[in-house]
């Protein structure tokens, strides 16, 4: 993991400090990069697509040729794809790099203290412990300073303890409130005793890291903090709730495009309405699950890559693409029998 996490976060931090420290900046530019670097496997992907449908009469007749002997029948079919040059997993393979490369990301952007602050990770993991546990004891002592602490820190205990963006969101707390050091009040004496050189050193570190968690400078909207959804909409309302509202908005707006897009493409198509609301609902639970700065990278991947992919339909779709290589064929016939033509008459003319 580290030796991918690694550069990775080399990148991320190079383009946080490009926009002094945003946090948010750095993994919109990081998202149109990694976008960007993937189009010639996208590219390849629809290749593979177009020859899939270049070849489909004659794996058809293949099937009528063999039927039920499904032996043959996939022998015949690997020698088609060999001879036609077209690779049986060219369209997975960047699906699974996608799918790969998110779950990096998805650890990078959860561990920004030990990728990109270049923090300890041992003293990462004792303290967060060591407050998780503080605060479940907590809650069996006594509920009510739990509970109050709990709406002071937007603490969700479930989700918190193996996240430094909620350790972070902690330490941002203890740096900017020293009237009330949030680690003395949790932790007891011996807890806090065990921990306490950890907590000075990782304060140090997030401060010398320079790094915002913020949406915006002058706004609070933390991503550090999970939303975590109330069915009391208006009462419990957080300013973070933006942030899973405009996933499961970016991605609704990229799945209506994609799906106009197809359309158009092949109107025979099925129009897949059901399908149409998968992406967005997962988007919208992703938000209100996983801290504000997952859901904000959900949103950069939506729209940048929604907008790639929606080129790349538009310019190389398997129609488009198979357009052109019969475009081509016809023409290299062409110039093939003009130089036959050409080679008739020559000889006519001697």
């Amino acid at each position: 993991m580290n030796l991918i996490n690694k550069p990775l976060a080399f990148i991320l931090r190079f383009f946080a400090d490009l926009f002094g420290g945003s946090f948010a900046a750095s993994i919109l530019l990081f998202t149109v990069v990694i976008n960007v670097v993937l189009i010639p496997l996208s590219i390849k992907s629809q290749k593979s697509a177009v020859g899939q449908t270049r070849i489909k009469p004659k794996l058809d007749e293949l099937k009528k040729k063999y039927g039920d002997d499904r032996q043959k029948l996939a022998t015949a079919q690997q020698k088609l794809y060999q001879d036609e040059g077209i690779s049986m997993s060219g369209g997975c393979l960047p699906t699974i790099i996608r799918i790969v490369l998110m779950m990096w990301i998805y650890s990078l952007i959860l561990s920004p203290l030990t990728y990109m602050a270049n923090a300890d990770n041992v003293k990462v993991k004792n303290v967060s412990k060591t407050f998780s546990t503080a605060m479940t004891s907590l809650k069996k002592s006594d509920e009510d300073q739990y509970d109050k602490i709990k709406e002071k820190l937007s603490w969700d205990e479930k989700r918190s303890a193996n996240s430094e963006l909620a350790l972070i969101h902690l330490i941002d707390y203890d740096i900017h409130h020293p009237e009330d050091k949030i680690f003395e009040e949790v932790l007891s004496k011996k807890q806090y005793k065990k921990v306490k050189n950890d907590i000075v050193y990782l304060e140090r570190t997030h401060k010398d890291s320079g790094i915002n968690y913020n949406l915006f400078k002058n706004e609070k909207l933390d991503l550090t903090l999970t939303p975590g959804f109330s069915i009391n909409i208006f009462g419990d309302f957080k300013l973070i709730w933006l942030i899973p509202i405009s996933a499961f908005l970016a991605q609704m707006l990229t799945s209506v495009v994609s799906m106009l897009i197809n359309k158009k493409n092949n109107p025979d198509a099925p129009t897949m309405a059901g399908m149409l609301l998968t992406m967005p609902l997962i988007s919208l639970f992703i938000g209100f699950s996983l801290p504000g700065g997952v859901g904000f990278y959900w949103i950069c991947s939506s729209l940048v890559g929604g907008l790639i992919q929606s080129c790349m339909q538009l310019f190389y779709g398997p129609h488009q693409m198979l357009a052109r290589e019969r475009r081509k064929d016809l023409l290299e016939r062409y110039n093939f029998e003009k130089k036959q033509y050409d080679k008739f008459n020559s000889s006519a003319e001697e």
